[in-house]
């Protein structure tokens, strides 16, 4: 068991159909290794700036103690780059909290130069190669209006 699981509630966690959607929108034409990487670091913001989404750790029947993960799914889209800048605009203007990944920080070394890189751009200028978006379900869906499934 992890270290203070013990001291967690049993609470009654919601299930599908969620009142709420994650989503990771990808630019076409990335690397698969990029596309996992984006995901990754979107993914990470949106737990971040959304702890509730997080679930409770996990344990095998043999005591083993794991992480605990999102309690829904992260739908992963993708589109070409014009609609990732709209999406952004879209996501921005309902206030939901969003993630971006530009193509500068395939380039970077780290956190201090990621930012960095994001602040050196005006946002209408961003190269954005992803996004992620976190609200209700019909203003993801409307945000993200046009994205494709990822193959």
């Amino acid at each position: 068991m992890l270290p203070g699981m013990e001291s967690l509630p049993t609470v009654e966690e919601p299930g599908p159909p969620w009142p709420t959607k994650i989503a990771v929108l990808l630019r076409e034409g990335l690397l698969p290794w990029q596309e996992l990487n984006v995901t990754a670091f979107l993914s990470s913001a949106i737990a971040a700036a959304v702890p509730e989404l997080i679930g409770r750790p996990y344990e095998d029947a043999d005591g083993t103690a794991y992480l605990a993960m999102f309690r829904q799914p992260v739908l992963v889209l993708t589109g070409p780059a014009p609609l990732l800048a709209g999406a952004r605009d879209k996501a921005l203007a309902r206030g939901l909290p969003t993630s971006v990944f530009t193509a500068d920080l395939f380039a970077t070394g780290g956190d201090v130069e990621n930012r960095a890189a994001v602040q050196a751009v005006r946002g209408i200028d961003l190269d954005l190669v992803g996004l992620a978006v976190h609200g209700p379900r019909n203003g993801v869906a409307k945000v993200l209006g046009g994205a494709r499934m990822h193959p």
